[in-house]
């Protein structure tokens, strides 16, 4: 965040200067709606609604004073999660919002699936069309992000892991991804703002075991069994 231009070079934010940025944030987010609906009120000038999907989504989230961190700039849920809006015409449940796990690389599959066009075997995500038909229904087990980070000069990536329950995450020296440098885990049903790192905690140790062997799995193993991937 110091970085930035004209930020205060202080441990802490002034009080002042964190409501300036909070200002901005919602001013930007206004802005674009205000733009959304420019789009959308052409569509329906070109009389084309009823034939368009529409897409909105961030490519990544933002933490406003979380953490007394700002910005993007790591792996918790406040950077790694992000909006997604999916509008398709004639679809039966419009309007809902759905739990369900889905990652950016499904987003491609996802429109292909619902244009009807052949997907290329290639791909690592899958078409997320399911879930938009029947929001309620669970689909991959866990989405996956990485963010990297440089201590005393070492450099290290972050590889984390979120499920439905917990989020888990490894930093690893990003030369040898043998080297652990430290684990975090987050219990999101008691803690979901991840305030507290819990991997040290004994009565987690069976919970993190599992965590750690769906993780070596990857995005491969998370995929659901009756996707079209």
């Amino acid at each position: 965040m110091w970085k930035y231009r004209g930020v205060p070079d202080t441990s802490d934010l002034p009080e002042q200067y964190g409501r300036q940025l909070k200002h901005g944030y919602y001013a930007c987010v206004s802005y674009m709606d205000a733009q959304l609906g420019r789009i959308l009120d052409e569509l329906d000038r070109l009389d084309m609604s009823d034939n368009t999907i529409v897409i909105l989504w961030g490519d990544h989230g933002w933490k406003l004073g979380e953490h007394n961190r700002w910005c993007k700039h790591s792996n918790v849920e406040d950077d790694a999660r992000a909006p997604l809006i999916v509008s398709v015409p004639k679809m039966k449940w419009a309007g809902k919002t759905s739990d369900a796990l889905v990652e950016f690389v499904d987003i491609y599959p996802t429109l292909a699936d619902l244009a009807g066009l052949p997907l290329p075997e290639h791909l690592e995500g899958t078409s997320f069309r399911p879930v938009l038909e029947s929001p309620d229904r669970l689909w991959k087990t866990a989405a996956f992000s990485q963010y990297p980070r440089t201590v005393k000069r070492q450099r290290l990536m972050g590889y984390s892991m979120r499920n439905d329950r917990y989020r888990f995450t490894r930093w690893v020296d990003v030369n040898d991804h043998s080297d652990v440098i430290a684990e975090e885990l987050y219990d999101h049903q008691t803690d979901p703002q991840e305030n507290e790192n819990v991997a040290g905690h004994p009565e987690y140790a069976p919970i993190l075991k599992e965590l750690r062997r769906q993780w070596k799995g990857g995005w491969q193993a998370a995929i659901p069994s009756d996707s079209s991937h």
